[in-house]
């Protein structure tokens, strides 16, 4: 099984697991995916416009003028965001904690402890399956919700979630015997 875990930021000779960006990088076929996510969602908008526009013609300029914008910005959209994505998506597990980084306009930087991890779960949508990428979603009791590991290799993924519950049944085993013990 491959190493999944990078090893620590080192400074001044000294290993450090404190908070730091996640090193790992997506899967490249990431941004085909995400290409195509998009252009399935430009063409469930602009179909029903383009055809409406042909068949109505008091409303073509209406209904084909808005297409045309749509057509335009889902393009642009379709180049730049799993370009700009693929750069700001990470992903990292170490020993401790689970962590993600996402998101290009809002981003967010998550960690979950390996303690206070309840589930680990594989996903692999239909595109998904086609690119042979996987999500791996990792549920805490945080309010904040689930971490998302999204775009993994679909074997890297599979092995991911492996390594997780191994490591997150000693963490709990281990936490539940320091609460009996506190006890």
């Amino acid at each position: 099984m491959a190493d999944l875990r990078e090893p620590a930021a080192v400074s001044d000779g000294v290993e450090s697991e404190g908070p730091r960006p996640p090193r790992q990088s997506v899967d490249p076929r990431c941004r085909q995916w995400w290409t195509s996510q998009w252009i399935v969602w430009i063409l469930i908008l602009v179909l029903p416009l383009a055809v409406l526009g042909i068949l109505i013609a008091p409303a073509r300029l209406w209904l084909l003028l808005p297409a045309l914008i749509i057509a335009i910005a889902g393009v642009v959209g379709a180049v730049a965001q799993p370009r700009l994505s693929y750069r700001i998506h990470r992903w990292e597990v170490t020993d401790d904690a689970v962590y993600s980084r996402t998101g290009w306009l809002w981003q967010e930087w998550r960690a979950a402890p390996l303690s206070r991890i309840q589930t680990v779960d594989l996903v692999r949508g239909p595109v998904q399956q086609r690119f042979g990428l996987a999500t791996v979603t990792v549920t805490t009791a945080s309010a904040s919700g689930a971490v998302k590991l999204e775009a993994l290799d679909a074997d890297r993924a599979e092995e991911l979630v492996q390594r997780l519950t191994v490591l997150t049944q000693g963490v709990a085993e281990d936490q539940t015997t320091a609460d009996r013990d506190a006890t």
